[in-house]
């Protein structure tokens, strides 16, 4: 495990499950342990100590120093190890910035902490927040039960997610009879993944009042590099929605499906690096928002020039006639099936267009004729039956799904057949996710691993 060396912890009375259990040797360069309460050891720094020696008689000695570190963040790990990402002063405060332009956030804002601190989509949406002067509702860990209850008790206006939670969101919201909270919510922004259809139809059911935007960024872009809104109730009914989404898809042309991410914030510059004729190719970013480096790695360039350094994104994609950035897939995620490559969120975009899938995750799996296999792990809506075998066409009105009618939905939708999905595995539980609510691709392909060495083989 990558090791920054801290000499400082800092806990509070939530820590002391797992405190207690740490040796003291078990982080040698730890030189300070500060506790947030009283606590009755000798070697350990309270706040009530630290008010009673604090040394009020030096002068403040202000320093600048924009390209500086601020904040060593963590990546969410989803393909392996987290890396710390070392992000600048500069890089932190400019991002605060363009998300509480381009969102609208202001002093009146409620905002409630969905997402954790060590996040930098909840950090860069908490400085924003404190830069706007907003109220913050504070709570130990997202529980979609209490995050319901914080937004009817303190009127929580502002709020951001993931795929993940505002499903779980909607799906405590919709239970309860009636939901005071959702005519308070005025904003929602959305990352780490997109949103569904459905899911948007749900989110503008149960909270008429929301703006409704999705950014994609990453963490060693210190947060968000495009925005798209999906809904905004002050100047789009249900209808133009539909009709903006379309026109974003005649737009892109004749290019592969993928997931539209909308146009960059105004400091970020972005480029894709192509090959060949085709348009589509690695997206690469600069400007002031790139981190400094990766911890323990020699910096990318001197902080002067670090501007001028193009960050490889690690994702594939294009740009369309309007400008509109539309996502591919990863790199390392991209599949090698009979020589051809796949991208997993190509697939999954077309799934997800179903009305009876309300979650897919596409992973290729070892297989000794094709190299990888293309298979989709599918959760189905409620209400709606999965049948194991080959089913034919359902009745009009009978909510029934097997991987024929899959297979047969992709090709109705001009998804190559190399990219169809050879087998499809019904998912009855949660997908595994990171702490920031990414999808654990890598804990679900063994698991898929696992259950494939039992099933026939219907190929």
């Amino acid at each position: 495990m990558l090791c920054v060396r801290p000499v400082m912890l800092v806990t509070d009375a939530s820590c002391n499950c797992w405190y207690s259990e740490l040796q003291s040797d078990a982080i040698p360069s730890l030189k300070w342990h500060a506790f947030l309460g009283s606590f009755e050891a000798s070697n350990i720094l309270t706040t009530e100590m630290l008010r009673k020696n604090g040394i009020r008689t030096l002068p403040l000695n202000y320093s600048w120093a924009p390209e500086g570190a601020v904040v060593i963040c963590f990546t969410s790990g989803t393909t392996g190890r987290p890396k710390g990402v070392v992000i600048s002063h500069s890089a932190l405060i400019v991002q605060s910035l363009a998300k509480a332009a381009i969102v609208g956030y202001c002093e009146n804002d409620v905002y409630l902490h969905t997402t954790p601190l060590c996040h930098i989509g909840g950090l860069s949406s908490a400085m924003a927040m404190l830069m706007v002067g907003a109220c913050h509702v504070l709570i130990p860990k997202f529980e979609a039960t209490l995050a319901v209850e914080s937004i009817e008790q303190h009127r929580v206006t502002s709020l951001i997610t993931v795929p993940a939670i505002l499903g779980d969101l909607i799906s405590i919201a919709r239970a309860k009879e009636t939901s005071k909270g959702s005519q308070t919510v005025e904003k929602i922004l959305n990352g780490g993944g997109s949103l569904s259809v459905w899911l948007i139809k749900d989110t503008r059911k149960l909270f008429p009042r929301a703006k409704l935007l999705s950014a994609y960024g990453m963490t060693e872009s210190c947060s968000s590099l495009t925005f798209i809104t999906l809904n905004d109730p002050t100047i789009e009914t249900p209808s133009q929605l539909l009709q903006t989404s379309s026109k974003i898809k005649s737009a892109s042309g004749n290019q592969p499906q993928g997931v539209c991410v909308g146009k960059p914030a105004p400091h970020v510059e972005l480029k894709v690096c192509i090959d060949g004729s085709s348009q589509i190719g690695r997206i690469l970013t600069r400007g002031p928002h790139v981190m400094l480096r990766y911890w323990d790695q020699n910096p990318l360039k001197a902080p002067n020039h670090i501007n001028e350094v193009w960050l490889d994104t690690g994702d594939i994609g294009y740009i369309d006639n309007s400008c509109n950035l539309w996502l591919i897939g990863r790199t390392n995620n991209r599949i090698k099936s009979g020589g051809e490559n796949v991208h997993p969120e190509e697939v999954e975009s077309i799934l997800l267009q179903h009305p009876g899938v309300v979650a897919v995750i596409v992973l290729g799996i070892p297989d000794a004729r094709l190299t990888e296999m293309v298979v989709a792990c599918v959760k189905i809506k409620e209400g709606w039956q999965w049948s194991e075998n080959n089913c034919e066409d359902p009745a009009e009105n009978e909510l029934l799904l097997c991987s024929e009618i899959l297979r047969k939905y992709c090709r109705e939708k001009n998804l190559s057949g190399f990219k169809v999905p050879k087998r499809f595995v019904l998912w009855r539980k949660p997908f595994p996710l990171t702490t920031t609510g990414k999808i654990r691709r890598d804990q679900i392909r063994r698991e898929v691993m696992s259950i494939l060495r039992f099933l026939p083989c219907s190929l």
